[in-house]
C-alpha cells in the first residue's frame, strides 16, 4: 500500500526536521562543556540522518508540489518541531510570539498554495 505523496514527504521532513533540531541544538544543553569541535562532529553525526529523510523527502515531493511549495511546507514544518522542543527539551518558556509566529507561518501557506 502506497501512501499519498504529500503524506510521504511530509512525514519524511518531519523526521528530518526532528534530526535536524536536535543536530542544530542540542549541543547547546547536552555538550556545552565540550569543545566546539566535539559539538560540531556530534552534530554533523546527526544531521546525517536528516539528510538521508530530507533528499528523499524532496524527490519525493518535487513535482507534486512546486518548488516555493516544498520550501514553506519545509519550514512550517521546522516551526512545528521546534517549539515543543525548545519549550519541553530546552526549557525555554513558551511565549505568544510562537503564536505570532505560526499565524505568519500561515499567511505564507495560504500565499503560496492559492494559485
Amino acid at each position: 500500500m502506497n501512501l499519498p505523496i504529500p503524506l510521504q514527504t511530509v512525514g519524511l521532513l518531519v523526521a528530518s526536521n526532528v534530526f535536524m533540531t536536535i543536530a542544530w541544538y542540542a549541543h547547546l544543553k547536552d555538550l556545552a562543556t565540550r569543545p566546539w569541535w566535539f559539538a560540531a562532529l556530534a552534530s554533523w553525526g546527526i544531521a546525517l540522518f536528516e539528510y538521508l529523510l530530507q533528499v528523499p523527502a524532496n524527490r519525493i515531493g518535487y513535482g507534486h508540489f512546486t518548488l516555493p511549495q516544498l520550501k514553506i511546507v519545509q519550514e512550517v514544518i521546522t516551526l512545528t518541531v521546534f517549539v515543543p522542543f525548545a519549550v519541553f527539551y530546552m526549557n525555554q518558556p513558551v511565549k505568544l510570539d510562537y503564536l505570532w509566529a505560526a499565524l505568519c507561518m500561515l499567511g505564507a501557506v495560504y500565499f503560496i498554495f492559492r494559485s
